[in-house]
């Protein structure tokens, strides 16, 4: 195996456990509570479950790559596992979570700018246009620079505050609970069986990190460590997840929204420290989303080398997403849509067909085989389930 011999160079445990956490340290934070109100307290094992479950098919990824020392990528896995089909079908997953994350980036914004901002108006090409959709496109035109950049190493470096910001909300919002006089009062449910499909979607939304996890194992110094680096990263970030949950919950209940930034009371500090540290991430996060879907249509098209073509494929991509988000501005919707069809596809049936296809020479009947079969029929369970709560919810909301 490749993993067998430690290299005397690479990136050391603690900075890749950083970079994990910081992977998994997303805007899934400000739906956490949410997802709770939906399914009610009891979800909350569900949470920890995907937790497992999510940490356990990022040890079968470090397997399927350690089979194979030219594998580098998520894609390179799928084509390892199931020919150039299965490059194209993983790549499309991953594709597409990201055109829709960079979405729901500007639906973020909006919403945030909006509570801020309440009650503004501009006039675009002599139309006045107000509220949540004047803000998307004010995002989306603020955002547009950035994704022409060829080097994103800035942004790279910036985007890692991604743990920073996710504690600093986490904070904003412990603050406004016992401080601001909103308190912690609130009983909530025990369980709700019709939102459980939401809650659980929401829950593998906040997990998908597995499409990063092949980048950050390659450059790994000791990479026999690299299960260690998934346990401190899910632990963390599961804590750091149930406490925002709890907290929230008690705080608001059932009259949880979306994002808790909007719940939060307009005009005090807290409020304001986290609205911002919110609205940051997408201005040095879309760009890093985005362009791997550009490079992939410059490479498909080679024009690559074409910079006047690699502008309009890029603003191309820009303005499709705010098209998107304009006309289907429900945020926990559009995130509940991407963790059932996309995330848990990604984190959980994938890793496990791939690695059983990989093996299948020497596998053999045992708890372990078990466990992967029914980590697939749960995550399509899930999928299928949560794919369809959602599109009903956004049907409705239309």
């Amino acid at each position: 195996m490749e993993c067998d011999l430690p290299p005397k160079t690479g990136t050391s445990f603690w900075r890749t456990s950083f970079h994990g956490v910081n992977a998994l340290s997303g805007f899934g934070i400000l739906s956490i509570p949410y997802a709770v109100s939906q399914g009610g307290w009891l979800s909350m094992i569900l949470l920890l479950t995907i937790a497992v479950v999510c940490c356990y098919t990022g040890i079968l990824l470090q397997r399927c790559m350690d089979s194979n020392s030219l594998v580098k990528t998520y894609p390179d896995i799928g084509e390892i596992a199931l020919g150039h089909k299965g490059r194209i079908l993983v790549s499309v997953f991953l594709y597409l979570e990201l055109y829709l994350v960079a979405t729901e980036f500007l639906i973020l914004e909006g919403d945030n700018m909006e509570k801020l901002f309440p009650r503004k108006s501009f006039v675009i090409a002599g139309l006045k246009i107000g509220g949540k959709q004047a803000f998307i496109l004010l995002g989306a035109f603020v955002i547009l620079p950035t994704t022409w950049l060829r080097s994103l190493d800035l942004l790279s470096y910036v985007s890692l505050g991604g743990v920073l910001a996710s504690l600093v909300v986490v904070a904003s919002v412990l603050w406004a609970g016992a401080v601001d006089g909103v308190g912690f009062h609130e009983r909530g449910v025990l369980l709700n069986w019709t939102g459980i499909p939401t809650a659980v979607s929401l829950y593998a939304f906040c997990y998908s990190g597995h499409a990063v996890f092949p980048t950050i194992y390659v450059p790994m110094k000791d990479r026999r460590m690299f299960p260690m680096v998934l346990f401190i990263t899910f632990t963390l970030c599961t804590l750091n997840y149930s406490l925002m949950a709890t907290v929230g919950y008690l705080m608001y209940g059932e009259n949880l929204t979306s994002q808790i930034t909007l719940n939060l009371q307009a005009g005090k500090l807290s409020s304001k420290i986290a609205i911002c540290t919110t609205l940051i991430t997408p201005f040095v996060k879309y760009a890093l989303l985005v362009t791997p879907i550009a490079r992939a249509i410059e490479d498909r098209l080679h024009v690559s080398k074409h910079r006047l073509i690699s502008l309009v494929i890029r603003t191309g991509i820009v303005i499709t997403t705010v098209a998107v988000a304009l006309s289907v501005p429900f945020f926990g919707d559009i995130v509940a849509l991407t963790g059932s069809f996309l995330s848990s596809t990604v984190t959980m049936v994938l890793p496990c067909v791939c690695y059983l296809k990989i093996f299948k020479n020497s596998r053999k009947w045992s708890y372990e085989l078990l466990c992967i079969v029914a980590i697939i029929v749960a995550g399509s369970v899930v999928a299928v389930t949560g794919t369809y709560a959602s599109l009903k919810q956004i049907i409705q909301h239309l």
